[in-house]
């Protein structure tokens, strides 16, 4: 190869380095860091489960807050948002009293929870995952229960999260609790249904004192609800293997238990009956998005697009999906996936 002809490739080599170093190929590439997590974690005193899962560790975090309370989605959660470790660090968090952090915490069983106690765990697990990641505002998520302790996190420390996103939104223990039972009433009185007719009028409308009334109310809602909606895959309640053993199985079932008095209280004076989101104020300070299920009979449309229109956000939406009731089914978690997606797109422009 004569001289000429060596400079020449030797220029274009060069050439080919700076530009692909324009465009952050060569020079400022970042390798890709998967996070792939799992244990216990001290919050508010006590160890609490806590699992960190991200094919990509510089993505936006996302902190789920399950429902129940005492249902905690780790167990399923790759087979139900495992697609969504592409565009997130998903965090997913066994709240106390329940799941594993139940498991880990028996005495808890002696203890009151607290919608309080509750707001305080979230808050400290978000500033740790700030000490983990950087100092970079979280992505909030809530469903059913935990969409109303999502709403006291946001109201609260809006300076730690870049948007709420809450589905099966609760709103209040008096606007759901009427709502839902009127509503499931009247579909069972229009399909002639008597035996439900008959339980539904024995427990009549709330507020309960008794709390075998809410499972009746519940147990109605989920025959209606499966009515006129698409169901989940079976395959997404197949718990992962770490979940299935005796040990773990016995802290979740015992930790529903446990919640769910919690929740509904001996007298209907637990922490349901002090949930009241009108009560904190109409000004939120993040973006506020809502999705909900057209089917929805636990969180009905009707109070969440109340609670929607009365606050005063930043941005707010609410996305309504076709087909779809207060538990998850296919529908309703790719509007969540497009929402969420959004969000992270907004929150990359502020950045």
């Amino acid at each position: 190869m004569n001289t000429a002809s060596l400079r020449r490739r030797l220029v274009g080599a060069l050439a080919l380095v700076l530009t692909l170093g324009l465009f952050g190929v060569v020079g400022t590439a970042k390798a890709v860091a998967p996070i792939d997590q799992e244990g216990f974690r001290r919050i508010g005193g006590i160890d609490q489960w806590v699992t960190l899962h991200g094919q990509d560790s510089s993505k936006p975090v996302l902190l789920f807050l399950h429902g129940g309370p005492g249902n905690p989605l780790s167990p399923f959660a790759k087979n139900i948002y495992g697609k969504w470790s592409r565009d997130f660090v998903l965090v997913q968090w066994d709240q106390r009293g329940a799941g594993l952090s139940f498991g880990k915490n028996p005495e808890q069983a002696q203890d009151v929870l607290t919608l309080e106690r509750m707001v305080a765990d979230g808050l400290e697990l978000t500033e740790q995952l700030q000490q983990l990641f950087g100092p970079r505002k979280v992505l909030l998520m809530g469903s059913s229960w935990g969409s109303a302790l999502g709403v006291h996190m946001a109201k609260r420390r809006p300076d730690l999260f870049a948007a709420y996103v809450g589905t099966a939104q609760m709103v209040s223990a008096q606007a759901n609790g009427l709502a839902s039972f009127t509503q499931t009433l009247a579909l069972a009185e229009a399909a002639g249904d008597a035996s439900t007719v008959a339980a539904l009028k024995a427990i009549g409308p709330p507020p309960h004192r008794d709390p075998r009334a809410f499972g009746v109310l519940r147990r109605a809602i989920r025959a209606y609800e499966a009515k006129g909606c698409t169901p989940a895959p079976r395959d997404w309640w197949q718990a992962e293997a770490r979940y299935q053993s005796a040990e773990a199985q016995a802290a979740t079932e015992e930790g529903e238990d446990y919640s769910f008095l919690q929740f509904v209280g001996l007298a209907g004076d637990g922490m349901l009956s002090k949930i009241n989101l009108p009560a904190l104020g109409p000004e939120y300070r993040i973006p506020m998005h809502f999705i909900q299920g057209e089917q929805d009979l636990l969180t009905p449309l009707a109070v969440t697009q109340g609670f929607v229109d009365s606050i005063l956000a930043p941005e707010k939406s609410l996305t309504v999906v076709p087909l779809a009731g207060h538990d998850p089914n296919p529908a309703l978690i790719e509007a969540q996936h497009r929402l969420l997606l959004r969000a992270a797109q907004q929150m990359s422009k502020e950045n």
